[in-house]
């Protein structure tokens, strides 16, 4: 274990407990949280015990929900989290946030709506480098008035979020194989923003006036600046350290 993770491990329980403060604060306080959503293991302590058992509490006591692997496949707010970065809100069956956006508006959050005993909510994602997606869940069993909670307090639970899961992940040692990137050349990007449009190398070739194996070779190169095995990973990667915008 390196210095920093010992660091991080050791900062974990003040976060967890400032997460719960502010959900009893604000009559939010049944707490869920995952570091990674695509992790099918809860996110737990240094000794593996999952803090949905030791820390945070539930609207159903008796229902052990991070035991569901199946739950992030069909969960509306983790649908929602993974759309958007920013924090947002559920309140009879919609969800919002700071801003109007389709993405939200699209997740139909029926099956929540038709949950015995659950009020509203808060979510924060949160996005990190190399495509890691964790979130923090605020919820009550009542309305509490969600939506004025939400514009007084949603910076404040983003902030927590953010740092309660990266200093998890930290602590962890994910993503694995993480490293501090090379510097990528102005034509490493170049093809891998075509190749994020689905372009073939021949295709990138005649785009950029470069021969097949130059293009090859500036694809190889930026994969193991990215430290990535393959086509596909160079792109998820470049994509989430910036390299790769929207518009490819």
């Amino acid at each position: 274990m390196t210095d920093s993770q010992a660091r991080c491990w050791a900062d974990m329980p003040a976060l967890i407990a400032g997460v719960q403060a502010i959900g009893d604060e604000i009559g939010l306080p049944f707490v869920a949280a995952q570091a990674d959503l695509g992790d099918p293991e809860p996110m737990a302590d240094r000794d593996g015990s999952p803090y949905a058992e030791t820390s945070f509490r539930w609207i159903d006591p008796d229902y052990a929900y991070w035991r569901d692997r199946k739950l992030a496949l069909h969960v509306a707010f983790l649908t929602a989290a993974r759309l958007v970065a920013e924090p947002f809100f559920y309140s009879d069956g919609r969800l919002g946030s700071w801003r109007a956006t389709g993405l939200l508006d699209a997740v139909d959050c029926q099956q929540t709506k038709d949950t015995p005993n659950f009020g509203e909510a808060i979510i924060a994602p949160v996005h990190l480098p190399r495509g890691l997606v964790g979130a923090v869940f605020w919820c009550s069993r009542e309305p509490v008035g969600v939506e004025a909670l939400f514009a007084r307090h949603a910076g404040r639970l983003h902030d927590l979020a953010l740092r309660l899961v990266a200093t998890h992940n930290e602590a962890r040692g994910r993503p694995r194989n993480a490293t501090v990137p090379q510097t990528l050349t102005r034509r490493e990007v170049q093809c891998l923003r075509w190749a994020a449009a689905g372009k073939t190398d021949g295709e990138i070739g005649i785009i950029l006036s470069l021969s097949v194996s130059t293009v090859r070779f500036h694809l190889r190169n930026a994969a193991a600046k990215l430290g990535a095995t393959g086509r596909a990973q160079s792109i998820q990667l470049a994509a989430g350290l910036g390299f790769v915008g929207a518009r490819a």
